[in-house]
């Protein structure tokens, strides 16, 4: 017997105070200042109703972006298949409000054929995402990176045919060095094809986005989203005391224990103390102080929990640094054992 409760969205999801919403780039698109990022904590190994349980309280909460890739799970392409899921279950009637994002150009599939930045790639790629996704089109289908040896014209050709397909509305960019997303943003442009968006790693421990990135988004109109804001759960409380057993340091995922140094415990542990003088948790500081960056159209959270969730929505509370807070986490960034 299937005992699952109906869902019913919360009538003031939209309510002021819930959600803020920004600009993104020079487009009539707005996105929430959070959105939610499917890369690991919603795939296949995942419970589904903890993953439906969150992605509804995400939605109850405004958060109307919610950022895939054809890969994130494990395995690849379960987290689509949960979103999918969800999305058949409980959120159809409301595909309008939803900006639905995926991504193609990591490895997907086995062969010669299932990685990098060419137009069969991406093509076939997008087909299975709505697929496994249940719909009819994405909001936003981004080159997840520039390969090295796919022609950029290629790719943003690719780009430009899905739009005029209808397949997707907007394009990204995602994981570009600058000047190879300077050299996309003018073809696409070239065609009539704006790009809308640009996906970068982000956070006060990885700042390489500023030294060129930044100002050039600015100028050619393109907005930017944040992942990794929380570095790995290095900009969190979890491993003030120790790397704790089950961790993503403990089991070696995309953070390696040998990354926690002395140095940037102390760094840690120093942020965690200003985090409460703001009356946040470290995590919140961390988010806000993304949003705090006039840059920043939206940041992702890929939560393990809701109660994290929770958290993270907290950080919109309170994004206002004071300049001597700013200059406080530069020097806190920038210490020396």
């Amino acid at each position: 017997m299937n005992c699952r409760t109906i869902y019913v969205a919360n009538p003031d999801r939209y309510a002021d105070g819930m959600m803020n919403y920004r600009q993104c780039g020079v487009s009539g698109i707005r996105l929430p200042e959070i959105t939610l990022g499917f890369w690991w904590h919603f795939g296949g190994i995942n419970a589904y109703e903890e993953s439906r349980e969150k992605v509804l309280y995400a939605f109850d909460h405004g958060i109307t972006c919610f950022d895939l890739a054809n890969n994130y799970g494990p395995p690849y392409g379960s987290a689509e298949e949960t979103f999918g899921k969800i999305y058949d279950d409980d959120l159809r009637s409301h595909r309008h409000e939803m900006v639905v994002t995926t991504k193609a150009g990591y490895d997907m599939w086995e062969g010669p054929y299932g990685i990098g930045s060419s137009r069969k790639m991406l093509m076939t790629s997008l087909d299975e995402s709505l697929r496994r996704m249940k719909l009819d089109y994405v909001d936003i289908f981004y080159s997840h990176r520039y390969d090295g040896f796919t022609p950029i014209e290629e790719t943003m050709q690719a780009l430009i045919d899905i739009v005029r397909s209808g397949k997707a509305l907007y394009v990204g960019l995602s994981n570009y060095p600058a000047d190879k997303l300077a050299a996309a943003a003018e073809y696409l442009a070239g065609q009539h094809v704006h790009p809308l968006i640009y996906q970068g790693k982000y956070n006060m421990l990885v700042r390489d986005i500023e030294e060129k990135h930044i100002a050039l988004l600015s100028k050619l109109g393109i907005g930017m989203t944040a992942f990794s804001p929380l570095a790995e759960g290095l900009l969190t409380d979890k491993y003030l005391c120790g790397v704790p057993e089950g961790s993503r340091a403990a089991l070696g995922h995309h953070l390696q224990s040998s990354a926690i140094t002395p140095l940037l415990l102390a760094k840690v542990k120093a942020l965690n103390e200003m985090a409460v003088r703001r009356g946040q948790t470290l995590a919140q500081m961390a988010t806000a102080w993304l949003l705090s960056r006039q840059s920043t159209t939206s940041v992702i959270v890929g939560p393990r929990t809701v109660a994290q969730l929770a958290d993270s929505l907290g950080a919109i509370r309170n994004t206002r640094f004071t300049g001597e807070e700013l200059i406080e986490i530069d020097r806190i960034l920038s210490m020396q054992l």
